[in-house]
């Protein structure tokens, strides 16, 4: 089971380098689009905890 945990983690390493060579501007899209989530969780999460202080 580790084996196939260590190839499957190599194999997906691959994909991403293929796709990152591939189509660069899907992946920026991607990676945009991933920011941008976590930015709006972080802003979300600010807005929660200064809602809770007085």
């Amino acid at each position: 089971m580790a084996k196939l945990k260590k190839w499957g983690g190599y194999a997906l390493i691959a994909f991403v380098a293929f796709y990152l060579l591939t189509q660069p501007e899907s992946a920026a899209g991607v990676i945009q689009g991933a920011l941008g989530g976590l930015m709006g969780g972080a802003e979300s999460m600010s807005r929660f905890v200064n809602a809770l202080l007085p």
